[in-house]
């Protein structure tokens, strides 16, 4: 059929500024995804990459400092009565007088006993002082111990962190540390791979301890705060511990990795 005369056919024109204005909002759009993944990921390679390049060199100079001063200045002369394995000396109280940190440890608040190395007269190290080095032959480990289980002053900086109350290093009692399992140095990142036999040596001032990995304990509640008392035993799950005095040293980290639901638990005897 043939349009009459004179009747117009409409024409639809499409807007050109509608087309270009989607195009834009899509494109910021896909800007700003992106931009945020570029974030993300420095944020990721910042975590877990950089903090722990900064970290290690940090503990590693440490090591080095405190190894550099106990050689050029060794202890001073002690009384030959004084006891190095004495029963009851440095125990230190119960973890549960105190509340509970990220790491399941005491606070910081809890009552401190005298480091057995500490020259007459001299107190115990300052918050977040290094005072020993532990190693892990096992692990290729080499770290300083800090008095204390700060976060920023202590366990971020690559250390482990000794718990305040529990026993000196080669006392009677459980010298008990807390150390990341990852980020910031991650120290204590595969002591699930430690063995019963095991050999982990702290070095202090005047002196190098020598404990046996004895028991493990894969995954425990935070709120276990009988692993660091002076008898460790577990108290969510009892057939893990002791019941008798004696030398021992703790390793408490987070478990599983990247997690901070549970706690890993190794502990040591002394041998010499």
């Amino acid at each position: 059929m043939r349009a009459r005369v004179g009747q117009r056919v409409p024409v639809v024109v499409q807007s050109r500024g509608r087309r270009r204005t989607g195009a834009r909002v899509l494109w910021v759009g896909a800007e700003a995804v992106v931009t945020c993944g570029v974030v993300v990921l420095l944020l990721v390679v910042h975590q877990l990459w950089w903090t722990n390049q900064q970290a290690r060199a940090e503990a590693l100079q440490q090591v080095r400092v405190l190894e550099r001063e106990w050689d050029i200045s060794p202890p001073a002369p002690t009384s030959p009565t004084a006891p190095v394995t004495g029963a009851g000396a440095g125990s230190g109280a119960d973890a549960d007088a105190g509340g509970s940190s990220p790491s399941g440890a005491p606070s910081d608040s809890a009552t401190r006993r005298p480091a057995p190395d500490a020259a007459p007269g001299r107190s115990d190290p300052a918050p977040s002082d290094a005072f020993a080095v532990l190693r892990i032959p096992r692990l290729g480990l080499t770290v300083p111990v800090a008095q204390g289980i700060s976060k920023r002053s202590v366990l971020d900086k690559g250390y482990v962190g000794h718990y305040p109350g529990t026993a000196a290093p080669g006392r009677t009692g459980n010298f008990a540390l807390a150390g990341h399992r990852n980020t910031h140095g991650e120290p204590f990142r595969y002591i699930n791979r430690l063995a019963e036999g095991d050999v982990i040596s702290v070095r202090t001032r005047g002196a190098t301890y020598t404990y046996r990995v004895d028991q493990i304990l894969p995954r425990t509640a935070p709120r276990d705060v009988g692993v660091v008392r002076a008898v460790p035993r577990s108290i969510v799950k009892p057939s893990y511990g002791y019941d008798a005095p004696g030398a021992y040293l703790t390793l408490t980290t987070c478990t599983p990795e990247f997690s901070s639901a549970y706690r890993l638990v190794v502990w040591a005897k002394l041998v010499s």
